[in-house]
């Protein structure tokens, strides 16, 4: 964990290296000023010296302005190397995330990731920034302190050594309570934050059905969560605070008394107690810097270790050594095929799935829910990994190909695709940064968006909020199949993709792409017949298996699920919905 986390330092090590080593030189010039001071009072006070008070309160202003100097360049370094780790660890992690597969991703949930890169790296960021300045300083001061009170009187010294053993004991036992609340802290902030995205994402249908109040009830009590937890912790953690100051005074009352006693006796001058107590009280400061600091860890070690798992997570999915960098063509062929999405899961959601389609064949995929059509094609650009048989495209077992390669062949469109804030243009262009404006249009014509996109004001250089939510359903969709277009993949899936478009779009649709794009594989997933009804040959899924791959005309006449949709969706008993069909 600490080495992934140190690994994360990359350009900022020299200021790490810098801040304690100015941290160092702060806490020298602060140990010379107490025995510049004891000095001046036995010296210069007590011997009527006032040469000698004014040559030492220059040097001590001098020592006093040399600190201040590494005591600024430690802070302003401080805060350049924490901030710059906390900047590499969101990239290292943002970058890792872009690598997952969809299994990595169902690890995580949104909310959890979300917390993780903002709440969790800032706790590692001040947490560092505290190591940084206070992890070097505070030991280094107390040492320093405890060696010069014992070379003045090590008799009055060893007061301050039971107080450091006494308060060590406290700490370790309190941090060590406190850890495992601060731990069950960030559980909670992930609850609170799932709250929030589910809200803002679905404030139509929580205003639609009215249920505000149920919304707010749930974060309230998602954030009261936090609070008693860091309740908790805060109480055990500030019961130090009177144990440190009650310790301080019980010091300088023992330091007082038995150095009275002392000076009484002539073995200790007045400057040297003086001495004494001042280290005292740096002492004690310092005892509560660390306390402090051992909190920052101790709250920052949950973060630690939930930002390394991100990190440190890997793939699923590899490439191979020596990827395949090319797709020869758009077939497809399932060999053998099985497939879960957990190892131990005690079903297979595919069995035993064997089929082969030609390129440039139209492939139409009908079944109800939880038929797992499209975990079926999810096979077929390697969003997940087969469990048992072997995908084939263009003839090549799809976990030999560089997946880069692969997916760029092989364009997706999801019923619930997502569209991202910019214009139309810039939304397009994700399917291939260099298309011109001219293939834009192209790709939006054959995918019958430039009818609504030409009655907007603005056009292509229209606006789209995040979501896409300033565009209808059907339009969005339209937007997202004009941007799988322009990838020009040998292969396209649409997922369910026109089910907000109207039914005679959706034959302009279908009609541009056998007119259009003639020599690409298409695999349309959708729950009308009439979206199927013309392709090549239609798959129809039944609990994860194969229940029949053929023709429009044989199915209906050979194939008891298709017909059962075709007469609720066609026949005199026409329904609109295919669940629940076939029982």
């Amino acid at each position: 964990m600490l080495k992934t986390l140190l690994a994360q330092i990359k350009e900022y090590k020299a200021a790490a290296i810098l801040t304690p080593l100015c941290m160092i030189g702060e806490v020298i010039c602060e140990m010379i000023t107490p025995v510049l001071m004891g000095r001046i009072v036995d010296l210069g006070i007590n011997g009527g010296n006032m040469a000698y008070i004014v040559r030492t309160g220059l040097i001590m202003l001098l020592v006093a302005l040399i600190g201040f100097v590494f005591g600024v360049l430690g802070g302003f370094q401080a805060a350049k190397a924490a901030a710059g780790l906390a900047k590499n660890l969101r990239s290292a992690m943002f970058r890792n995330i872009q690598t997952f597969s969809f299994s990595n991703i169902d690890q995580f949930s949104t909310s959890s990731l979300v917390t993780r890169m903002t709440t969790d790296v800032t706790n590692i960021q001040n947490a560092f920034m505290m190591l940084l300045r206070m992890g070097m300083r505070a030991p280094v001061s107390l040492i320093i302190a405890v060696v010069m009170s014992f070379l003045i009187n090590a008799r009055l010294a060893c007061i301050y050594l039971i107080a450091v053993v006494f308060l060590a004991v406290v700490l370790s036992f309190v941090l060590r309570t406190a850890n495992s609340y601060f731990r069950q802290v960030f559980e909670k902030y992930d609850e609170m934050n799932e709250s929030v995205r589910e809200n803002v994402s679905a404030i139509r249908v929580v205003k639609a059905y009215v249920r505000e109040d149920h919304e707010i009830s749930k974060f309230q009590k998602a954030a009261a969560n936090i609070y008693l937890m860091f309740v908790r912790a805060e109480k055990i953690v500030t019961g130090v605070a009177p144990v440190m100051i009650g310790t301080v005074y019980a010091c300088i009352m023992l330091i007082c008394w038995f150095g009275a006693r002392q000076i009484v006796a002539s073995t200790l001058s007045t400057g040297q107690l003086m001495s004494l107590l001042t280290y005292c009280t740096m002492i004690m400061m310092n005892l509560m810097m660390l306390a402090v600091i051992f909190v920052m860890i101790t709250l920052s070690e949950a973060s630690a270790r939930r930002i390394t798992a991100v990190i440190n997570e890997e793939s699923t999915l590899k490439n191979p050594e020596n990827p395949v960098m090319e797709v020869p063509d758009g077939s497809i062929r399932f060999d053998n095929v099985d497939f879960s999405y957990h190892e131990e899961s005690p079903e297979a959601v595919l069995k035993d799935i064997s089929l082969d389609i030609q390129s440039g064949e139209t492939i139409g995929i009908i079944g109800g829910t939880g038929s797992a059509k499209s975990s079926l094609v999810n096979l077929i650009s390697r969003l997940y990994d087969v469990t048992g048989g072997a995908v084939y495209v263009g003839g090549i077992d799809v976990r030999k190909y560089d997946l880069d390669v692969l997916r760029k062949q092989v364009a997706v469109v999801l019923q619930n695709n997502v569209l991202f804030s910019g214009t139309i243009y810039e939304n397009l262009r994700w399917g291939d940064p260099d298309a011109s404006d001219e293939d834009c249009r192209e790709a939006c014509r054959i995918a019958c968006a430039d009818e609504f996109i030409e009655s907007f004001p603005d056009k292509y250089e229209t606006h789209i909020e995040q979501g896409g939510s300033n565009v209808s359903g059907g339009q969005k969709q339209r937007l997202c199949i004009a941007r799988a277009l322009l990838r020009n993949p040998k292969i396209l899936i649409l997922d369910d993709s026109t089910s907000a478009v109207d039914t005679a779009t959706d034959a302009r649709i279908r009609m541009a792409f056998r007119e259009d794009m003639p020599d690409m594989t298409k695999l349309i997933i959708a729950q009308r017949i009439n979206s199927v009804k013309d392709c090549d040959r239609i798959l129809v899924m039944d609990d994860g298996k194969i229940d029949g791959f053929d023709t429009h005309e044989n199915l209906l006449k050979n194939n008891e699920i298709y017909q059962d949709v075709y007469n609720s969706q066609v026949g005199e008993n026409a329904e609109a919905d295919f669940d629940g069909q076939h029982h």
